[in-house]
């Protein structure tokens, strides 16, 4: 995975009996881990996705800055063939589909206003490149060919070893910050732009995290606690946490590091290696 991968992302939930089923039945991950007011989900026996259950805070409205999706990635094209196959028998809502040209993507939203996309890339050699930039569209998704591609393959037994957190989608108050944040203090590539949105990534992927002002143009630092993004974790080697660490001030939390965007929202580093 080179020098950085999205570790695990953590939501705060009112309902945690009721969402937690929702990422099992809805997304297919597994769940993994049960701790009273924790549960933990995922593929194999890697941990993706933390629920912490809190009844008490408020809920997060979709006009400040926090989560945009959560994105799985799909180890395969046929992987989300199955998927799609899955969630048109149990007739899943989704929001929405698209085809990005580096990925074919599809959007939905849990039962507590926390969006989620699941997705497959396309072969990196099929990218469309300009230095650091990378071509990336909303096309139509062509459905019927990714089902067909996953022929023979069986019925969806949920999400398969192999899937990942491949990028985590931010609201954000105003692109510039952003920017100097993501680019500037995680020192990572600034891959695409799209109005109102930058992209950013490391190792010449299309994107780890991005950022828009869509839903939340304007909006100041997050008024916690409430539901909604309690965490993201990005793993990274020590040459990089060292870069990082020149850069700005970070708290250590156990055997990881702590740095806030300028949105309030904690990013915890885990360094490998």
């Amino acid at each position: 995975m080179g020098n950085l991968s999205m570790g695990r992302v953590a939501l705060v939930v009112h309902d945690l009996d009721k969402v937690g089923a929702w990422y099992e039945q809805a997304v297919g991950l597994h769940l993994l881990q049960r701790d009273g007011e924790t549960a933990r989900y995922g593929a194999g026996d890697t941990v993706l996705l933390e629920l912490r259950r809190d009844t008490g805070v408020r809920m997060r409205s979709r006009r400040e800055a926090g989560l945009f999706h959560t994105a799985f990635l799909l180890p395969d094209r046929a992987s989300l063939g199955q998927w799609i196959m899955d969630a048109s028998a149990r007739r899943t809502a989704v929001d929405g589909v698209a085809d990005h040209l580096v990925s074919e993507a599809i959007y939905l939203t849990d039962p507590e206003g926390n969006g989620v996309e699941i997705y497959a890339d396309r072969p990196r050699d099929q990218w469309a490149r300009n230095g650091a930039e990378v071509q990336m569209a909303t096309d139509p998704l062509d459905i019927p060919a990714i089902v067909a591609s996953a022929e023979g393959r069986g019925a969806w037994q949920g999400a398969p070893a192999g899937t990942v957190v491949g990028h985590v989608h931010l609201q954000a108050g105003a692109i510039p910050e952003a920017d100097a944040f993501y680019a500037g203090v995680l020192g990572l590539d600034l891959t695409a732009r799209y109005p109102g949105a930058s992209f950013y990534a490391a190792d010449g992927y299309h994107h780890h995290l991005a950022a828009n002002i869509w839903n939340s143009r304007g909006a100041g630092p997050r008024n916690l606690p409430s539901t909604g993004l309690a965490e993201v974790e990005i793993r990274l080697n020590a040459a990089r946490a060292a870069t990082i660490r020149d850069r700005a001030t970070l708290a250590p939390a156990g055997n990881r590091l702590v740095v806030n965007d300028p949105w309030n929202t904690p990013i915890s580093l885990v360094v490998e290696g």
